[in-house]
């Protein structure tokens, strides 16, 4: 039974007829899961093939999940799904509401012809090693999200280079991939040169920044906000059995920070936007609500999420810095 069609003048490149050949012999039922495919020197002597053009078709639908390579044993039919045309691993570093949001946007501008397949390494170094390795090979399109891990780089490069896309943070060692980032230093300063006239109402703005998660360049955008317009300021780790003074602004980039400060606030009858104020990074929708509306510096989760699926879908490989913004509400 012939399952492979080649034909020499057709314009199509050869690997492409061969995906093409196996394709429609599963359709056909030629070819049923489990059935062990011809083998890689067979291919090559009948169609006078270079290997290179074999292996390159056979790794394409082994990546989309279509086929699977046995050690020693050759090549099988592990999926009759031959509609999907992607198969892309998301490695997200957490989920919360505001990363669901992008998950979900990505979902639906992605296509319906694509598996997408999710996993978390929450930040630690050697999930992420270990979710990366794993991965690699068995996936057309890795989206990563690197955070701030040391490692990043070292890992990811060990993926086809012209299969990775960046999310949400990168670094200078991920500048040749194409991404879409946020730029924390230039986001932070913006928002907080936004909303100046607020801030002038207050005595000093102080930074809770314990620096496990929260990228670096959320600090220095501070720190250069506070330095160009002679600000009184403070950074600090951690917020526990800290009283709020008059005239405070709290900075706060991770949420179980400000609930701490909620609770001191109404612990001391203090009210936020009059006796002290808060900025919370990260818009999500009890942020609305919480204590008259908290004032946040996010980026668009929603857009970010639809420019990386546009990426993938339209085959750019550029590097777009998502928009930012200040949303003032009672709390500044």
């Amino acid at each position: 039974m012939k399952l492979i069609s080649i034909q020499n003048n057709s314009g199509i490149p050869k690997y492409r007829q061969i995906i093409a050949s196996l394709e429609k012999a599963i359709l056909d039922g030629k070819l049923l899961k489990n059935d062990r495919l011809p083998s890689v020197n067979k291919v090559c002597l009948e169609f006078g093939l270079s290997r290179d053009t074999v292996l390159l078709a056979y790794d394409e639908l082994k990546k989309r999940g279509i086929i699977l390579a046995i050690p020693a044993k050759g090549y099988y039919v592990k999926s009759t799904e031959v509609s999907i045309r992607e198969k892309i691993f998301l490695l997200f570093d957490e989920l919360n509401s505001f990363k669901e949001d992008l998950y979900n946007s990505f979902l639906d501008n992605i296509g319906k012809d694509v598996q997408v397949d999710i996993s978390f390494h929450h930040f630690n170094p050697k999930m992420f090693s270990k979710l990366i390795e794993d991965n690699n090979g068995i996936y057309t399109k890795y989206v990563i999200m690197p955070a701030n891990l040391g490692n990043a780089a070292e890992c990811v490069k060990t993926l086809p280079p012209s299969e990775v896309f960046i999310l949400d943070q990168t670094h200078d060692s991920l500048s040749n991939y194409p991404s879409v980032y946020q730029n924390f230093v230039t986001d932070i300063y913006n928002a907080l040169k936004e909303g100046k006239g607020r801030l002038d109402q207050y005595g000093k703005l102080i930074l809770i920044f314990p620096g496990f998660r929260e990228p670096e360049g959320m600090k220095q955008g501070f720190l250069n906000f506070c330095a160009d317009f002679g600000l009184d300021h403070e950074v600090i780790s951690e917020f526990d059995a800290r009283n709020i003074e008059q005239g405070e602004v709290y900075i706060l980039p991770n949420d179980r920070d400000l609930v701490k400060v909620i609770e001191q606030a109404k612990r001391q009858r203090f009210q936020a936007g009059i006796d002290f104020g808060i900025i919370s990074y990260n818009e999500t929708p009890l942020k609305k609500l919480v204590e008259s509306g908290i004032t946040t510096i996010s980026t668009d989760f929603l857009a970010m999420g639809k420019l990386m699926a546009k990426l993938i879908s339209e085959g750019r490989k550029k590097r777009i810095e998502n928009k930012c913004s200040l949303i003032l509400r009672n709390s500044l």
